[in-house]
């Protein structure tokens, strides 16, 4: 009999899970605020001088996929560094839906 599963519920009933990814907003203000601005429209010191998207901008919102904002993000482009060395792929699939709420 395989006792994983009775294992499992076992240390999820004492409190043990696993190590959860880091909250959403907590990544966007560690590392995407400096640019884009807590409220998503770009306008920081770094974020105009980098011409940063305003995220509300309906317009700007239909300008990319999803999956074109997760590359950017874990890999980088232009002058925006990548962050797959800092970020999981949920992390940043979590950041790519906060991006999204944004959206006027």
């Amino acid at each position: 009999m395989n006792k994983t599963p009775l294992l499992i519920l076992a240390l999820l009933a004492a409190g043990v899970a696993p190590v959860e990814a880091a909250d959403v907003k907590d990544n966007w203000t560690k590392h995407c605020a400096k640019c884009h601005g807590e409220d998503g429209k770009g306008q920081t010191s770094a974020g105009r001088r980098l011409k940063a998207k305003d995220y509300t901008d309906p317009r700007v919102q239909a300008s990319f996929k999803d999956a074109e904002a997760f590359k950017i993000t874990k890999e980088g482009k232009n002058r925006m560094r990548g962050y797959a060395q800092l970020l999981t792929d949920q992390e940043i699939n979590d950041l790519v839906a906060y991006v999204r709420k944004f959206k006027k």
